[in-house]
């Protein structure tokens, strides 16, 4: 008896050896392996992620330019610092983003409402005369320089200046941006930030190292982010991106 059960044994651990999965169930099983992004966002202690990704999701981008959402998660995990550091106010919502990687041909300034989940303007925006010609390449700090600056801004009161209604930006990171109001780096409305001036000449025109707008929206772009509200211009500088206190993502700010 026990020669015939230690038989049977055998053949059956023979038999299940050989034994294939089928595609469907290696498919399964890798599926079920895999690490979804939903759950790294759970994992998220702050809920920044958590929270950008939902906002981003919501924004839906119908018929105007994409933003890049790794540039909106830079934008929002600053914006959410400067404001648990005490230089935005509790209740700011609104976070405008210039992504200078894009064409000036593009309209790469978004105006966002946090609260609402909204695009509130897409427009175009110039960079500065020796950033670059279509595409921004360099970028300084430095007085008469006529470049732009990196970093996040924080936007201040209006006034009229020798380029009409303008606003005024305070630059938020140490030697990147820091020294904008000495420059006079601000916000205002400039007749070459237009289709046609891109139309005849293949690029957007250059402004003296302000983020410069189409002049018709000037006004209403201003009048809604004047005030206390966060400034992004996004590039991918490793340097700056790897030294921004604002983009840290584990430390004290």
């Amino acid at each position: 008896m026990q020669k015939v059960l230690l038989i049977l044994v055998t053949v059956l651990f023979f038999t299940t050896s050989f034994y294939k999965i089928s595609d469907s169930e290696i498919k399964t099983t890798e599926t079920d392996l895999k690490v979804k992004p939903q759950n790294l966002i759970k994992n998220d202690p702050k809920g920044v992620a958590s929270i950008a990704t939902e906002i981003y999701s919501a924004l839906g981008f119908e018929n105007i330019n994409k933003l890049n959402p790794d540039v909106f998660y830079k934008a929002y995990l600053g914006f959410n610092n400067l404001k648990k550091a005490g230089q935005l106010n509790e209740d700011a919502h609104l976070l405008s983003i210039c992504d200078f990687s894009l064409s000036s041909t593009q309209k790469r300034l978004w105006v966002i409402d946090l609260n609402e989940k909204k695009v509130v303007y897409n427009s175009l925006v110039a960079h500065g005369k020796n950033t670059g010609e279509e595409f921004a390449q360099k970028f300084s700090n430095t007085e008469s320089s006529l470049q732009s600056s990196l970093g996040f801004y924080i936007t201040e009161s209006t006034y009229n200046g020798s380029n009409g209604y303008s606003l005024k930006l305070l630059g938020m990171d140490a030697g990147y941006n820091d020294a904008a109001l000495q420059r006079a780096i601000v916000m205002h409305g400039a007749d070459y930030v237009s289709e046609d001036f891109i139309k005849n000449q293949k690029r957007l025109g250059r402004s003296w190292g302000c983020p410069a707008v189409p002049r018709a929206l000037a006004e209403p772009i201003i009048n809604t982010i004047k005030g206390k509200s966060c400034l992004f211009i996004y590039y991918p500088d490793e340097q700056y991106l790897s030294s921004s206190k604002w983009l840290k993502e584990s430390e004290e700010v």
